[in-house]
C-alpha cells in the first residue's frame, strides 16, 4: 500500500501514515498491548521513508495511543473510541488535534486578557453564546456554532483584532474538532455532557469575576479535555 500525498489536501505523509495506523487500531487489527509493526514493515507496506516513520510514531506516542519499549518496539497503550471512525477519516485527526494544540496557549492568553478587559456588554455576549451552547446540547443538537461563538466573544472582549484574527483563522478546524467532540460525546454519558457544560461555565465565571489566573488555567483545561475526548476511550464505557 503506497501512500500518495493528497492533491486536493496539504496532507503531510506522516499523518496519512498515522492515520493508516490508528485505523488498524480503532478497527481492533491493534489491540490494547499489542507489537505495532516494525519500521522495516511499515516501510515495505505503505512505501514510505525512515523519517516518515518516525515522525507518525513520535505523533502516536505524544497522543497517548501507543508507547515504545526500547530495544522492543511500539505498543498500543489505549486504543480511541471505535465510534471514532463513523464520524471522521483517521488521516484527520493528525490536524484536529494540532489545531489543539495551537489553541491551547493562545486561548488560555485571551481568556486572562478577556478576565483582566471585558465590559458588561462583552460579558453578556459571552453568557448569550454559552446559554445558546447549553439549550442546543439539551436539544440533543450539535452545539458546534454557538461554541465557536463563545470562544470568538471571549477573544472580542480583549479588545485584541489580533487575537480575534488567530481565532479566525482557525475557524475551519476548531468548528470540526467542536464538531466531533460533541458527536462522540453523545454517544457518552450524560455526566460527559454536563462535564461540557461545567468546563464553559467554569471559563465564563472567572472572567466574569475578574480572576485572570483562573481564567487562563480554566480555559485551558477545557481544551485539553475537549482534545482528550477525541482520542481517549473512557474505561467502562
Amino acid at each position: 500500500m503506497d501512500l500518495k500525498p493528497q492533491t486536493n489536501k496539504r496532507e503531510k505523509l506522516s499523518d496519512q501514515l498515522y492515520g493508516k495506523l490508528l485505523e488498524k487500531i480503532v478497527a481492533g487489527e491493534l489491540a490494547e498491548g499489542d507489537k505495532l509493526p516494525s519500521e522495516n514493515e511499515i516501510a515495505q507496506t505503505f512505501s514510505v521513508s525512515r523519517p516518515v516513520i518516525r515522525e507518525a510514531l513520535l505523533r502516536l506516542q505524544a497522543d497517548g495511543l501507543v508507547y515504545t519499549r526500547q530495544g522492543a518496539g511500539s505498543f498500543v497503550k489505549v486504543p480511541p473510541p471505535k465510534s471514532l471512525s463513523n464520524f471522521t477519516s483517521p488521516t484527520d485527526i493528525p490536524e484536529l488535534l494540532r489545531c489543539y494544540e495551537a489553541r491551547l496557549p493562545h486561548e488560555g492568553a485571551t481568556a486572562a486578557l478577556a478576565a483582566q478587559r471585558a465590559t458588561k456588554e462583552d460579558l453578556k455576549s459571552i453568557e448569550t453564546a454559552l446559554l445558546a451552547m447549553e439549550e442546543a446540547m439539551d436539544k440533543g443538537n450539535i452545539a458546534d456554532k454557538a461554541d465557536f461563538e463563545f470562544h470568538l466573544a471571549i477573544a472580542k472582549a480583549t479588545g485584541n483584532e489580533f487575537l480575534i484574527s488567530i481565532l479566525e483563522t482557525l475557524h475551519a478546524a476548531t468548528r470540526s474538532g467542536m464538531r466531533l467532540t460533541f458527536k462522540m460525546t453523545k454517544l457518552d454519558s450524560r455526566e460527559c455532557l454536563k462535564r461540557i457544560k461545567e468546563e464553559h461555565r467554569a471559563i465564563y465565571d472567572a472572567i466574569a469575576l475578574g480572576d485572570v489566573t483562573t481564567a487562563d488555567l480554566a480555559m485551558r483545561y477545557h481544551l485539553q479535555s475537549a482534545r482528550n475526548r477525541i482520542i481517549q476511550r473512557q474505561r467502562g464505557n
